[in-house]
Order: structure tokens, then sequence, then C-alpha cells
């Protein structure tokens, strides 16, 4: 039997069997290359736990929450039913860890808890998701909850978590790698990964989720690389596990087939941001809050700023990088300047407006766009080849601003080698560079380092 006639077999399904639908893209330009139902609004099952996780990234890239966030349990969350981490009323875990568990395990009491942190409830939070896949593109999906248990009017679409996969795997690449472990520790027990034998089984195969309830079938996204090439394929109403795999895997093996060898990257816009408030209330603080330049404030007086004032940061991490791209692409001829020190107070110097008494006058930007090995600062880490001069920068300068503590002196550099555009961080003592990558690999983000002869 050929593959078309065997999908379209599969379509109904035996009787009894969740529906069938399935979409296959060319995640390079978006374009669809096979689609089977992939309108139809069905249950998403974990396939949900993608946006709750795109959202948790989105909220740590703008300030409202921390990797290391230690998040109080709920009983709600608790006595969620499994697949679970088994977390306990009253305990506080690390945000890290439960990120793990959900992109790994599918924890439904992690995914809970996610959400209540971010949000304040579980019900926020699936508004704010249900938000954020609209500004997407995801125009048939509403969320009801953050784990994807089935619930009335929790609806998506092959189409929609197709948008949503490939938008997880552009948005936020420093994060992507923890789709494809096949075991990670998260916190109170090691876990192992619910699309181990998928990844295992399709050559090519990095992430991304899996999903299953009785009302939804064996549900997956999966995506796959080969030379230039990535294909994302979405399935739901899988009968069994192995069917699910064997017919993702056929899935993928057309959108290998029927992909041209080249084509120009388009990646997707990121959605407009949603936050927690109404979109109305959101508008109008972007409005007000905007920045329009760079400065260092001046140092504030001790005593410095609370966790909890630390919590409320909401800055704009993207806006302040490419604030500082622009800068660069001004500066990137300028001659060699020595870095200037960060106060020690550092949350002081990164919360603006803190204190209006206190006028502070802008200073010119100093950016270092060339290395230096002053000081016998001969060791730096790289974190990868890149497709653009841009794309590299953006890392770098992405990377120094959730890694202040061990960066604060090192010189960013990249550089144009055969593979493509290298990023480093270069001016580093060999303990600083090895403690950096420690950190930076505990984050998802790739790293290695190299001595001076590296």
């Amino acid at each position: 039997m050929g593959l078309c006639t065997l999908v379209f077999a599969l379509a109904a399904g035996p009787s009894g069997a969740a529906p069938y639908a399935a979409l296959v893209m060319d995640a390079r330009s978006g374009k669809v290359l096979h689609a089977r139902n992939a309108d139809t609004r069905l249950h998403p099952a974990s396939l949900t736990k993608m946006m709750t996780l795109y959202i948790a990234f989105e909220a740590i890239e703008r300030g409202e929450i921390s990797l290391d966030t230690k998040v109080k349990i709920s009983r709600k969350a608790a006595a969620e039913q499994p697949s679970k981490l088994g977390l306990k009323a009253g305990q506080r875990i690390a945000l890290r860890y439960l990120i793990r568990a959900a992109a790994i395990k599918s924890a439904n009491d992690a995914a809970t808890a996610i959400g209540e942190a971010i949000s304040g409830s579980e019900a926020a939070f699936a508004r704010r998701m249900t938000r954020t896949g609209k500004a997407m593109g995801m125009t048939k999906t509403t969320f009801k909850n953050a784990h994807g248990l089935t619930e009335k009017g929790h609806l998506s679409t092959a189409r929609d978590m197709t948008i949503l996969g490939r938008q997880l795997f552009y948005d936020y690449p420093q994060y992507y790698n923890l789709f494809s472990r096949k075991t990670t520790h998260a916190g109170i027990a090691q876990v192992r990964n619910t699309n181990r034998r998928f990844l295992g089984n399709y050559r090519g195969a990095d992430g991304i989720k899996t999903g299953y309830t009785r009302a939804a079938g064996f549900n997956l996204v999966a995506s796959a690389e080969r030379e230039n090439e990535r294909i994302i394929a979405t399935m739901f109403g899988g009968s069994s596990t192995a069917a699910r795999n064997a017919r993702v895997a056929e899935l993928l093996d057309m959108g290998f087939k029927r992909a041209p060898s080249r084509v120009s990257l388009r990646k997707p816009k990121r959605p407009a941001y949603m936050g927690n408030a109404a979109p109305n209330a959101i508008a109008r603080k972007s409005i007000v809050t905007a920045v329009k330049s760079s400065i260092r404030p001046s140092l504030r007086p001790e005593p410095g700023p609370s966790q909890e004032m630390l919590m409320a940061l909401v800055e704009d991490v993207t806006s302040n990088v490419q604030s500082k791209l622009e800068e660069e692409q001004v500066t990137r001829n300028a001659p060699v300047v020595t870095p200037i020190r960060r106060p020690e107070n550092i949350a002081a110097a990164i919360i603006p407006n803190l204190a209006p008494e206190q006028p502070v006058e802008p200073q010119a930007p100093r950016v270092i766009t060339r290395a230096t090995t002053s000081g016998g600062r001969h060791w730096s880490i790289t974190l990868g080849y890149h497709n653009t001069r841009h794309d590299a920068e953006k890392l770098l300068l992405q990377t120094a601003l959730q890694e202040i503590e061990t960066l604060d002196e090192a010189l960013r550099k990249v550089a144009n080698k055969p593979k493509g555009w290298e990023a480093n961080f270069v001016g580093l003592t060999a303990e600083r560079a090895e403690l950096a990558c420690a950190r930076l690999s505990a984050r998802g983000v790739l790293c290695e380092t190299r001595g001076p002869a590296g």
C-alpha cells in the first residue's frame, strides 16, 4: 500500500478511534507540503505544553520570572492527574526543573505550576495562551488549561500546532534542545523523554512534543533536520505509540521528498507580546513604557531593591538587544576601548526610573566589537555557528544580559568562519570561562570553552 493510500485510509480511523489529522510543513519557508483534516478542531492533549513552555520562555526573556525562581506548588497543581512529576502542595522548586519536567516527562503538575507562577492562576494563564496563539495565527485554537488534559472547549488543529512548533523552534532556539534530551534531572527525580523512541529511531529527529489522552488518541509534533532541510510533521489521532511513530516517520519522509533542497529562509514573525493583562491594557502600557534608547542609570544608594522588585521587572530584552545591535552597526569601526565595569549593586542598574527625584543623564554608549587579551585573560567560550552576523550578535547580546554575573567583563566577538558566523565571548580567565559555560549549559545553551591555543 502506498503512503498516500495509507494516510487516506487512516483519515477515518477504526470505529471509535480518535479522528485522524496531519500536516507536513517545510520549516524554512512555512510552506505546507501535505495536509489531511488539518483544520479540524480536535483535542491536542499534551501538545498543549508547547504553548505553556513558549510562554514560560517569553516570561523569562521579558523579566517576568527567572529560571531560578522558587515556585510554590499549589494544591491544584499537586492534584493533577498523571503523567506527573510528583510535586507536593507547599513544596518549592526552581522554575527550571518545572520546565524540564513539562518538556521531557510531559508532567501535568509541573505545567499547572508554571501557569500559576506566571499568571497567578491556571485560568488566567490559559487565556494568555489563547491570546498568544491568536497572535501567532493559530486561529482555531482555544486553551482552557496549561497541561492538555481533556476539557470542554480545549481544542486545536494540526495546522495550528505545526505553526506553534515552528515558532518555538525559531523564537527560542536557546531552549529548543530541551526537547531532544532523552533524560534529564527535574530537581526531585530523573525523568525520561516521552518521545525518546522516535528521537532514537528517526534520523535527524530532534524534537518536539508528544501527547495522549483517550479522547485525543496518540498525538505528535515532530521536527527533523537533514543536510540543510528541516521538516515539521504533526499528527493527531494515532491508535498507539508505535503506530503514531511509524505514521509520523512516513510523513517526515514525505516532507523531505517534496521539499526543495534550497529555499530562502523565512522565519516566522514573532507574535505581539500578550502578557497577563487584557490586550488593551497591554497596548496602553507599551506606549507609556516603550524604551527609545539604552542608557545607564546612575547607581542607587544602598539598600538595593528587594527580590520582589526584581521579579516585577518586565523590561523587554528583545527590544534592548535590537537597540544595542543598531548601536553596534554605527560603532563597528570605532577603536577598541575598555568596557565599563558595572556597579556592584547591579540590581539598581537594571531597573529604570526607580528614583525619579535623581535625574539620569544619558551617557554615550561604549560598545566593544573586537577582542583584547590584556591582563592574561586568554580564554574564550563559543556559542556555535549561525547563518548571519546579525543572528550571532543577537545571541551574544541576549546571553550577556541573561548571564551578566559571569560574563560581566567578557568581550563579544563574531568571526566569519567556513561553517558560518561564530559567536564568541573572549577575554576570560580559565576559571571564569569554565563557570560561564557550565551555567549556560545548565540553561540549555550550547557552549564550548577554548584555551589560548583555541
